[in-house]
């Protein structure tokens, strides 16, 4: 088959571009996606340094007309597409559950759920074709369980687990594996955003069995060993990278 062609969504900070460096590494051909045209163009070009074959498509993943264009856009450059990374997502604005308001609601679920789906809708009739595929989506800590003022992102989060394993039974009928990844507190961006200063972030530090913050590429490798064939019977499946945080 040659060298692997990966798609991924929300590759221009934090996990997503650590998962677009280890694809690079890994030898991949990339289409990496984001809504800032500068910035993805960017990094396609740091990507080709690496010795990639990469190239940025601008993409919002909120709209399904732009899921389509990118799908079809990878499939006239590259001809298959073998990975997709649903990455692209929000933590919104944290608070209580009695003062969200419907526009809180939209901005998190069209980016986190809707957006998956749309991801998946078109990836898997690309995969469905080929009849085969791989396709991981990013869930998190809070797919599994809850936490104060968190209470619109931990509902999107155990949404996108859920589609994950129903997906994954469609998709198994014509060979094309669907997973997810569950990254802990993470050293990203939106991890700063959400604590907003250094000792709310070590809160969340020693909260953590393993008594620090997972890095993004320590989840990019969780994302590169579902992508790869040593998870050939993987499927349907939440791994959660989160230093032992779920463990009790």
């Amino acid at each position: 088959m040659g060298k692997p062609i990966a798609l991924i969504t929300g590759a221009l900070t934090g996990i997503g571009r650590a998962t677009a460096v280890a694809f690079a590494n890994e030898g991949a051909r990339l289409i990496v996606s984001g809504r800032r045209d500068v910035a993805g163009k960017a990094l396609a070009a740091e990507l080709c340094e690496l010795g990639a074959e990469a190239e940025f498509i601008l993409a919002d993943v909120r709209h399904e007309d732009d899921v389509r264009r990118l799908l079809d856009e990878t499939i006239k450059r590259f001809g298959r597409l073998d990975v997709a990374v649903n990455n692209a997502g929000t933590e919104g604005r944290p608070g209580p559950v009695t003062e969200f308001t419907a526009e809180n609601y939209a901005a998190m679920f069209d980016t986190n759920v809707l957006g998956t789906l749309f991801g998946m809708k078109h990836e898997l009739r690309v995969m469905r074709a080929q009849g085969s595929g791989s396709v991981i989506n990013i869930s998190s800590t809070m797919g599994e369980r809850g936490a104060p003022n968190m209470t619109l992102y931990a509902g999107s989060k155990h949404a996108v687990e859920g589609i994950t394993k129903s997906a994954a039974i469609e998709a198994a009928a014509f060979g094309v594996r669907v997973n997810a990844v569950a990254p802990g507190p993470t050293e990203t961006a939106m991890l700063d955003r959400l604590t907003g200063g250094d000792e709310k972030k070590a809160a969340f530090s020693a909260a953590v069995p393993l008594k620090r913050l997972g890095t993004a590429e320590e989840v990019a490798d969780a994302i590169i060993f579902l992508a790869s064939d040593k998870a050939r019977f993987i499927t349907g499946q939440v791994i959660r990278v989160n230093g032992g945080k779920t463990a009790s």
